[in-house]
């Protein structure tokens, strides 16, 4: 069960890449994880902005980083970081698994394609 934070450090994800960009074969910059249901979603300045729709979608404020070395969280009503509890493995995709990604679906100019985060 999720506590009044938005935090379940029970929920495990249920894959290691953004599956909605997998839907439409787009790709990401970075992975972010839902820290309430722990949904994998790209980051703000991926494309199609997966993590941020989720939280429109849901409600869901509170998002994880999902990038190995990283373990900050994000509150995306606040608009601020903030620190949480130690999430459910895998806490990161894994480090093979190239950033941006998946790298057969990467363009050759994917650093113009980038949003800005601002």
């Amino acid at each position: 069960m999720a506590n009044s934070e938005g935090i379940d450090p029970s929920a495990a994800p249920p894959a290691t890449i953004c599956l909605d960009c997998e839907a439409i074969d787009g790709w990401w910059l970075h992975l972010r994880r839902c820290a309430q249901c722990a949904h994998i979603g790209c980051c703000d300045n991926s494309p199609a902005q997966h993590a941020r729709l989720y939280f429109a979608e849901t409600g869901h404020p509170i998002m994880q980083t999902f990038e190995p070395g990283e373990y900050w969280f994000w509150n995306y009503s606040t608009e601020k970081f903030l620190h949480g509890p130690a999430l459910a493995e895998p806490t990161s995709r894994p480090e093979d698994q190239p950033a941006p990604g998946p790298r057969a679906r990467v363009p050759d100019n994917w650093r113009s394609l980038l949003r800005s985060s601002s």
